[in-house]
């Protein structure tokens, strides 16, 4: 089979591969969506590829993408009818440990106390025909939710998702969302559902009206503003309840500590990066609480599918573009330039 491989330094091949047989335990995902996410241009560009970027060193290519969703197609020995049928519409949490600590026991297999492998980084993806994972890994796809839908679940839309449940957010607060990138514009078109007020930055003037699209109530031009006066000149000069960046920039990340307002609360889902702040005047004597979100755990992926499902929220309008594995090379050149709304790959 082809499969898409990164090489860093943004450049990518169409490789073969055979297809993958399942052991034990292991079931073959046959794959009809494979999304593109913010974290795969980190991938994408890094030199070194996913080795530098402290995620392990790599035995040989790895196939690219880590938002899985598709049909199973073949199931191996061992794996439990109620983990895993042939012809079960899934998404996968893409992400294996060790399966008996206490992070893998509660479903966050990505805090593994013995190590991890991330599919698409340091284990096989997604940008794939077919692709083998541990039957564990899956999580149903509502009957409701197309395979777009569940690809986005995967990582990108679960992500903002996970960040917005460990902000509590409420519906009668005001978050800002900084960046509005595929997780930016899933935490705006989220937290509307939620029933937030939502005011979005993004320097891409065709993002920010993609964010007005997607419900939110204000947009920011942070490069034509002073972000924190705006965003206090919105809130009454009290500043906002919560803020998310989705960005990695250094700077949004100081801003959406210091737009928040005494006892507010300020989340990082962004990979990378560095961010300084005035610990005594940004944090301590504001009573603000700085949150670190690192995706979604199994469990709250199947809660955001569900979530989504419920809402009949149109998460298919996050795909600005669709392409084949054989246009990949186009695909991550234009996603490269952060100006769009999310990739897809559809087989």
């Amino acid at each position: 089979m082809k499969a898409v491989v990164f090489h860093g330094d943004r450049q990518l091949e169409l490789m073969d591969f055979p297809d993958p047989t399942p052991g034990q335990g292991e079931v073959i995902l046959e794959i009809k969506a494979s999304g593109m996410c913010g974290s795969d241009l980190k991938f994408y560009r890094a030199v070194g590829g996913a080795s530098s970027l402290g995620l392990g060193d790599l035995d040989g290519p790895i196939i690219a993408g880590h938002e899985p969703c598709g049909i199973v197609a073949e199931v191996g020995e061992g794996v439990d009818p109620a983990l895993a049928k042939i012809g079960d519409r899934v998404m996968d949490h893409h992400y294996s440990g060790c399966g008996v600590c206490k992070h893998c026991r509660g479903g966050w297999s990505q805090l593994c106390l013995d190590g991890i492998t991330v599919y698409g980084a340091t284990g096989h993806g997604a940008h794939a025909k077919y692709m083998k994972v541990p039957a564990h890994t899956l999580v149903k796809l509502p009957d409701d939710l197309s395979f777009k839908t569940g690809a986005a679940i995967s990582c990108g839309t679960g992500t903002a998702y996970g960040a917005l449940k460990r902000l509590d957010l409420a519906g009668d607060e005001t978050i800002v969302i900084f960046g509005q990138g595929p997780v930016g514009l899933s935490g705006t078109q989220l937290a509307k559902e939620m029933g937030a007020r939502v005011i979005a930055l993004d320097v891409s003037e065709e993002r920010r009206q993609l964010a007005l699209d997607f419900g939110a109530d204000e947009v920011i031009d942070p490069l034509s503003n002073d972000v924190v006066s705006a965003i206090k000149d919105l809130t009454h000069g009290e500043g906002a309840h919560k803020s998310l960046d989705c960005s990695s920039n250094s700077e949004a990340r100081t801003q959406a500590v210091q737009c928040v307002r005494t006892w507010g609360s300020a989340c990082f889902v962004g990979e990378g990066g560095h961010v300084n702040l005035d610990v005594s005047n940004d944090l301590l004597r504001r009573q603000v609480t700085l949150i670190g979100s690192w995706t979604f755990s199994k469990n709250g992926q199947a809660d955001c599918a569900d979530f989504v499902s419920e809402r009949k929220i149109d998460v298919d309008a996050l795909f600005t573009h669709e392409f084949k594995l054989e246009q990949a090379k186009e695909a991550y050149q234009m996603f490269d330039q952060q100006t769009t709304g999310k990739g897809v790959f559809l087989m």
